[in-house]
């Protein structure tokens, strides 16, 4: 899995079981695709993806996600930041590419 939000791909990164599945931070309207090329995903367990209580799972629950979509703009900015653009570039870029900005 490409991931620019953790190198550590093995364990979910809420509770640290192995992984079964990876989740993308920007998803709906065909962004998760972008998100998928861009490496906008990290690891996760079924529970805290979609299984499991409401309360515990990202999908399903409005206030995980998001805080999903936040926390991937700002890993997709801070990624490109690292690559030479100011964070206003950054930013600009991000609009322009997914068309829209969680932050």
């Amino acid at each position: 899995m490409k991931s620019i939000i953790t190198k550590y791909t093995k364990n979910c990164m809420i509770c640290g079981k192995p992984t079964t599945t990876e989740h993308h931070f920007l998803f709906g309207k065909g962004i998760r695709s972008l998100a998928d090329e861009d490496g906008v995903k990290g690891p996760v367990c079924d529970e805290h993806h979609n299984m499991g209580e409401i309360t515990r799972r990202i999908h399903d629950n409005s206030a995980a996600e998001a805080l999903s979509k936040m926390v991937g703009q700002l890993a997709w900015e801070k990624n490109r930041v690292a690559a030479g653009m100011t964070e206003d570039e950054a930013r600009e870029a991000f609009r322009k590419r997914y068309g829209v900005s969680y932050l």
